[in-house]
């Protein structure tokens, strides 16, 4: 029979405490080297909620599978800022622009539903709605429809 155990960690920053060390702890597999192996795996998402399944099987071997943190957590990173606003209607607390967009977009391009990098892109610019965050200077709702006009087709199949 197989185990599996989802937790949200500290990238790079994971320790035998909650929520790892007591449902691995009952498994009997070595937890210092699971803890080592999920830090090694997650040092790119320094300071991030990062999703992670560690996969334990009868013979007490395991497996770690990384998910990507959520886009908010990832346009955040981007921009150096720590949360979004509290009324994003109104407060602006940073301005992606398209190339960081790209950027997000090619990170989460493996759970994203787009089909196209066009797609993606749009799909950073709506988290960036409730973040209270702009794009390209303007509303994200205006940068998605100037995507769709082409205005930024040059940067987008560049990036493609």
């Amino acid at each position: 029979m197989v185990n599996v155990v989802e937790a949200l960690v500290s990238g790079g920053k994971a320790n035998p405490g909650p929520p790892l060390g007591p449902a691995l702890g009952p498994l009997g597999i070595n937890i210092k080297a699971v803890i080592d192996k999920i830090n090694e795996k997650t040092k790119d998402y320094n300071g991030m909620q990062v999703p992670v399944k560690v996969i334990v099987a009868d013979d007490k071997s395991f497996e770690i599978e990384i998910g990507t943190p959520p886009t908010a957590a990832l346009i955040k990173k981007e921009l150096g800022i720590e949360k979004g606003s509290g009324d994003p209607k109104t407060t602006k607390v940073g301005n992606l622009k398209i190339d960081q967009a790209v950027k997000i977009a090619r990170m989460k391009k493996d759970v994203m539903l787009a089909y196209s990098l066009k797609a993606a892109v749009k799909e950073v610019l709506g988290a960036c709605v409730t973040l209270g965050v702009t794009a390209e200077g303007m509303d994200p709702r205006e940068c998605q429809k100037a995507i769709d006009e082409g205005k930024f087709d040059d940067v987008l199949t560049a990036e493609a």
